[in-house]
């Protein structure tokens, strides 16, 4: 059985266990689903991230553990190409949400989300790539490239015709809202250094703005910009090399290829990127990235790409904006000069990836340096959305059931409240069933700076 990722990590797992049942088929991706011990944390109801679909409909085939299950199966069989196409065992593939819960929190630290990324591949190469999934994988191309994209999604937004045509030919749903492209999207190239900013290479840091914040919330990354430079940091935006393939269009982490099963796509995508930064990487400065998916991709999912040690190099470098100002903090090397805000209450939805890194104890850190502020966590698994999930047809009511679970009673609960949320499928899922408008952290550290420089 030939796979698409690289496994070879997963070698030596289940090696002089008698009990590890490794299937047949499938390599050290076999390895990779057999390091489940069967300890069934994954069939629990606690305030543990995964999994999101279990916790809504506690069927055990939509736990990490009922999903080995299956795989097991599939993979033990004498035609496992055609048993990895069995129709219980695709329901229970399309429900996982590649929370990345279960690398965290599982006693085996099961990938279940790169294990999908595996499968989707899988499917691909046996059916082919649907129309909506290659809308969805090469938005980053669309966005860059058509004009069009933008003044299409407004149009279908605010068109009921539009939306019931996209659920009927498409499948995605026609009641939730797209997201829409921003009027002005972020440049591609470096904005002007601040004239305080000082030089000092152990202060200049890479700002690595991706498709999502780039495309559709720009603001995001004017905001972090300003806020490095008011700690005395200089900013450098990740550009694309000029010796890459389609050097104008901006980089891009690979994260919707890889999510609709295009390996080689993705890893187009990390080479464009690695080649684009290796200069940054070589001169030991630190990447720093607004979105979650994407950091958390570089970081690990990046890995199983088969690109060697330019990848191993560049996780080292790669942090989410509140893990840098986390630990500059920590470090005592970070002193931003913030205003009292006794008059803004803010609650705090994390992203499942940030949960999945520990990167919500950075976000806490942070706020708690905001003078006489008030901040509560919403004790909250994930949103539903999870990318692309909560937009399709089939898949939107059980998405909203999970926002239901924690997310929206909390967000009724305090109608005044400053929403802080910095995974973008998340803010979507909140304005797309709740009356809140929530911001980046970024955004709020901006606001809360004495003479704030964010453009409006």
């Amino acid at each position: 059985m030939e796979t698409y990722l690289d496994w070879r990590a997963y070698e030596d797992a289940g090696l002089g266990d008698a009990y590890a049942d490794i299937p047949k088929h499938g390599g050290d991706f076999a390895k990779a689903v057999a390091v489940c011990i069967n300890a069934r944390q994954c069939e629990t109801l606690g305030k543990q991230v995964m999994c999101p679909s279990y916790k809504v409909s506690e069927n055990p085939n939509l736990s990490t553990g009922g999903r080995v299950r299956l795989l097991k199966a599939a993979l033990s069989n004498n035609l496992p190409e055609a048993a990895l196409a069995d129709p219980e065992l695709a329901e229970a593939m399309a429900l996982c949400v590649a929370c990345k819960g279960c690398k965290r929190e599982c006693e085996a630290n099961v990938d279940m989300a790169l294990i999908k990324a595996e499968y989707q591949a899988q499917k691909v190469a046996r059916e082919g790539l649907g129309l909506r999934a290659r809308l969805f994988a090469f938005l980053p191309h669309w966005l860059h490239h058509s004009r069009l994209t933008a003044q299409l999604v407004r149009l279908r937004n605010c068109s009921k015709s539009l939306q019931w045509m996209g659920e009927r030919l498409l499948g995605i749903s026609a009641a939730c809202a797209l997201p829409e492209p921003s009027r002005q999207t972020f440049p591609s190239h470096s904005l002007p250094a601040s004239t305080t900013a000082p030089a000092p290479t152990d202060r200049e840091v890479v700002l690595f703005v991706d498709t999502f914040t780039r495309y559709f919330e720009p603001n995001i990354a004017k905001a972090a910009t300003t806020v490095l430079e008011a700690g005395g940091y200089r900013v450098h935006m990740a550009e694309t090399a000029s010796d890459v393939s389609d050097p104008d269009r901006p980089l891009c982490c690979g994260r919707t290829f890889l999510a609709q099963g295009l390996v080689e796509f993705a890893r187009n995508e990390v080479k464009r990127l690695l080649h684009s930064l290796g200069p940054h990487i070589r001169q030991g400065r630190t990447i720093i990235g607004l979105e979650a998916s994407c950091i958390l991709g570089l970081r690990d999912d990046a890995r199983a790409l088969g690109l060697g040690d330019e990848v191993e190099q560049l996780s080292k470098h790669v942090v989410l904006f509140e893990e840098f100002l986390s630990k500059e903090l920590m470090a005592k090397r970070l002193s931003l000069p913030l205003r009292s805000m006794a008059e803004s209450q803010t609650l705090v939805h994390g992203h499942c990836h940030q949960k999945a890194v520990g990167a919500m104890k950075a976000v806490r850190r942070i706020l708690k340096s905001l003078p006489d502020h008030e901040f509560q966590m919403i004790e909250s698994g994930c949103c539903g959305m999870a990318g692309t999930f909560g937009l399709e047809t089939e898949h939107a009511d059980t998405a909203l059931q999970m926002a239901e679970s924690e997310l929206l009673p909390a967000l009724r609960n305090a109608p005044d409240a400053t929403i802080v949320c910095n995974g973008f499928s998340c803010r979507q899922q909140i304005r797309n069933h709740s009356d809140h408008d929530p911001r980046h952290l970024a955004e709020l550290l901006a606001a809360s700076l004495t003479q704030s420089e964010v453009s409006q």
